[in-house]
């Protein structure tokens, strides 16, 4: 009743699972959503996680499912734009800027993600995190005028990263008056996702405030880092060889749900696909206004699912209007945070599911609300296969053209809206122009928080 997302339910499941040693499924919580009902289906069984603690560390820590995949493409491509995650505030009053700069090293300090290298040895990349003495992010300032502004946040914003030898956290500040800045943070995906903006902005803050003070930061140290995640998602997973290993069910699952998947959803464009894609783009905003948003959330109540089920068996809709066909394979991020000690580190955990909607037999919204959420909690309980694991397993046709086994994703997240606050300075965003794509279509739409509406993009390819 109060609004449920599936990232909250995963948080519900990972309290449960530390508080009374039970395990629950997200289907679960979806379907007995009161205390009462909950509480019984806890019954049902306690299962057996590997416990996620600091490892104990080889010498060459491997990547992780996620990160492998952005490096093999960094391979092939070099240094590229595709991958970074930009984020800019402007800034107005005092900034002291050597607390900035000091703040900025802070933070890549506490977080092991952001000073992590990916150097290969006999062909073979691995994480080489460095030593905090050893830190290299320089926060650089330089004075722009106005019109200026755009051209040079875009092109700061598009510079690539060098992952096997340089930090993937970059900062700039661009000065427009004395006291109107604008600051800019660049994090490479493979360091990075959308869920990491809140543990960075906090400890940003925290360290700036602190550093402002002349004092360095006092906080709580973080229970783990990313190398520990990798190497406790791996014990997770098991071994793929075993039948009845998670990793082999959970590929079973995805082998037969994707059986017969389309091998590319049409799309009603206006040119040839190329033969290879340029990952250049744009973007298109729309807005859902609050009255619309207050029907929509009445519509989920009334069917039992989330505000993401609606946004997707709307895409879905949509697309099937436009000749894509009754099978709608919809690419979806999920946050990978199933423990809740995860929620405070920033990293790539976020994983990727093929939600796939069927919209044969010309239903009502209604009925394609509810095969939609059958499917996709499915697809919940089976998301800790990674998709780059999955895309090897199914083997669809290859192509440097179209991203595999979907090609248009759908992004909702709730309130997102995280400014730093830095004392004696008011913050809000600062836009970015949209200039890459790394799908066909992405459809993303953002709550903005007290029943203020929802902030809605259209990312298209340009090819």
């Amino acid at each position: 009743a109060l609004g449920g997302h599936s990232l909250l339910a995963m948080r519900l499941v990972s309290r449960v699972r530390t508080a009374l040693g039970a395990e629950i499924t997200l289907r679960a919580v979806f379907e007995a959503p009161t205390v009462a009902r909950l509480a019984e289906r806890l019954r049902e069984g306690r299962g057996g996680m590997p416990a996620l603690a600091p490892a104990v560390r080889a010498k060459y820590l491997p990547l992780s499912s996620a990160q492998q995949r952005l490096w093999v493409l960094y391979r092939l491509e070099g240094p590229s734009a595709t991958y970074n995650i930009p984020m800019a505030w402007r800034l107005s009053g005092p900034l002291d800027p050597d607390a900035l700069d000091a703040a900025v090293r802070d933070l890549a300090v506490r977080h092991e993600s952001l000073r992590t290298v990916f150097p290969e040895r006999d062909g073979h990349p691995h994480q080489f995190v460095l030593d905090p003495d050893r830190v290299r992010v320089v926060t650089r300032t330089e004075q722009v005028t106005e019109d200026e502004l755009p051209g040079r946040l875009a092109e700061a914003a598009g510079h690539g990263f060098e992952l096997d030898r340089e930090p993937p956290l970059r900062a700039r500040v661009f000065q427009v008056a004395p006291q109107e800045h604008v600051l800019l943070l660049v994090v490479h995906h493979i360091a990075g996702d959308e869920w990491s903006d809140r543990p960075l902005l906090r400890d940003l803050t925290t360290a700036y405030r602190a550093r402002r003070e002349g004092r360095a930061p006092q906080w709580e140290p973080l229970p783990l880092q990313y190398a520990d995640y990798t190497l406790w998602h791996r014990d997770v997973l098991g071994d793929g060889d075993d039948p009845d290993s998670p990793q082999a069910r959970q590929l079973a699952f995805w082998q037969q749900t994707l059986a017969g998947l389309p091998e590319e959803l049409t799309l009603p464009a206006d040119r040839p696909r190329p033969r290879e894609s340029s990952h250049r783009g744009g973007a298109v905003g729309l807005s859902l206004d609050p009255a619309l948003e207050r029907g929509l959330r009445r519509l989920a109540r009334a069917h039992g699912v989330s505000m993401f089920m609606v946004a997707q068996a709307a895409v879905a809709t949509l697309l099937h209007r436009l000749g894509a066909g009754e099978d709608i394979p919809l690419g979806a991020p999920i946050s990978g945070r199933t423990d809740e000690r995860l929620e405070d580190l920033v990293g790539f955990f976020v994983n990727s599911l093929v939600l796939r909607a069927d919209l044969s037999g010309a239903p009502t919204f209604g009925e394609l609300l509810e095969r939609v959420r059958e499917a996709d909690l499915a697809a919940y309980e089976h998301q800790d296969l990674p998709f780059e694991r999955l895309v090897e397993a199914i083997n669809p046709a290859r192509s440097l053209a179209r991203h595999p086994l979907f090609q248009v994703m759908v992004v909702y997240l709730a309130d997102q809206g995280a400014l730093p606050a830095f004392p004696g300075l008011a913050a809000r965003p600062e836009p970015l122009g949209q200039e890459t794509a790394k799908f066909d279509l992405s459809f993303d739409f953002i709550e903005q928080g007290d029943g203020n509406g929802i902030q809605g993009w259209i990312e298209y390819s340009a090819d």
